[in-house]
């Protein structure tokens, strides 16, 4: 029996795209140092505080509830950072540019797992459609795709910090269905965290694929069958790992649409 499955989900870091980032001190320190030649003085320390309180007062405001799981614009937070040092002429702008100077200062490597961009054309030609729903910064994320050649990969893009919200809260996954009109019982979604990805596409009415790879946190359990996919409920599965040479092959006999799995090429 095969899932009636048209629309493909992705989550987007350890899904899709390996990276790793350390927010150290000495980026705190340069990222201070922005600030300074615009007259906002902090050192690293009291801004990495000044930016975690901010952060907290912004989520305490969103509010509390069962399914409360704010994600909040970084880009604002520095902006206002700015603010209360008296920097106030074009102080959104210094936001989003202290935004991406941090990330930037953070990245140690950013790159696609392999055959990831041969795996999604070769799904994208079977039939099925393609949607990022991810929970990331958009002044962040926008410029990473772009970076990483996957800009035009997806029908649609799903950056949490644009929606306040981010998985696994109900809300995030219901503006991707209401927006797009779709039909969850017609979804997959595929992540590599049981709480975020999985959990929430499950309430939502998803079939799920988790997948166990090295950004996985590391407290949550490998997939349950060793290189390959696995089926305890009929609509949830597991794969070991992020080979996309050989996922888009599972993910065609899972839920085939258009080409019959002995046509997929990579």
């Amino acid at each position: 029996m095969y899932l009636q499955i048209t629309d493909l989900i992705f989550d987007l870091y350890g899904t899709l795209v390996d990276i790793h980032t350390d927010e150290n001190e000495t980026v705190w320190e340069k990222t201070a140092l922005y600030f300074g030649f615009y007259g906002a003085a902090y050192t690293g320390s009291e801004l990495k505080a000044a930016f975690e309180r901010a952060i907290r007062r912004r989520e305490a405001q969103a509010g509390q509830s069962y399914e409360c799981f704010p994600d909040i614009p970084v880009e604002q937070v520095m902006a206002q950072l700015f603010r209360d040092q008296g920097i106030t002429e074009n102080a959104d702008t210094l936001g989003v540019n202290a935004a991406q100077l941090f990330r930037i200062a953070a990245i140690r490597y950013i790159r696609l797992y392999p055959h990831v961009k041969q795996a999604l054309d070769a799904l994208r030609g079977m039939g099925y459609r393609l949607w990022l729903l991810t929970n990331a910064q958009h002044v962040f994320t926008a410029y990473e795709l772009r970076y990483l050649g996957l800009a035009d990969a997806f029908s649609g893009v799903y950056i949490s910090s644009d929606y306040g919200c981010r998985k696994p809260d109900g809300r995030f996954f219901n503006a991707l269905l209401t927006e797009q009109n779709l039909n969850p019982a017609n979804c997959l979604m595929i992540g590599n965290d049981r709480q975020t990805d999985i959990a929430g596409a499950k309430t939502a009415g998803m079939a799920t694929l988790y997948l166990h790879t090295n950004l996985t946190p590391q407290a949550q359990e490998p997939a349950r069958v060793m290189g390959g996919p696995m089926t305890p409920g009929g609509s949830d599965f597991e794969y070991e790992g992020c080979n996309w040479d050989e996922l888009v092959r599972v993910i065609a006999s899972l839920c085939p649409v258009g080409l019959p799995k002995g046509k997929v090429t990579l």
